[in-house]
């Protein structure tokens, strides 16, 4: 495996993903939102968007070990169950 690179990232644009690092923590629930390069380092960051937020974290391509894609249908509305009442008439 190469690792995350700039061809991978281009494929998770636009998608709720959770980062692992190469230090070993993982960044949870985030779009991948753009690919930007500093132009005058000429180091590649991935601009990321927190699920239900507005603030953008930036991170250097080079600290991305992988990605994995997450399935938002799972997520409920708030994580919230909700329960049914049901009631039983024993009336004859």
């Amino acid at each position: 495996m190469e690792g995350f690179t700039l061809n991978v990232a281009k494929a998770f644009l636009g998608k709720n993903v959770n980062l692992h690092l190469k230090d070993g923590s993982v960044i949870v629930n985030v779009r991948l939102a753009e690919i930007h390069k500093d132009p005058l380092k000429g180091e590649v960051f991935i601009k990321c968007v927190p699920y239900g937020k507005t603030s953008v974290l930036q991170i250097p391509l080079k600290n991305i070990a992988w990605a994995k894609l997450l399935d938002l249908s799972l997520f409920g509305a708030g994580g919230r169950k909700t329960i049914r009442k049901v009631v039983f008439d024993m009336k004859n």
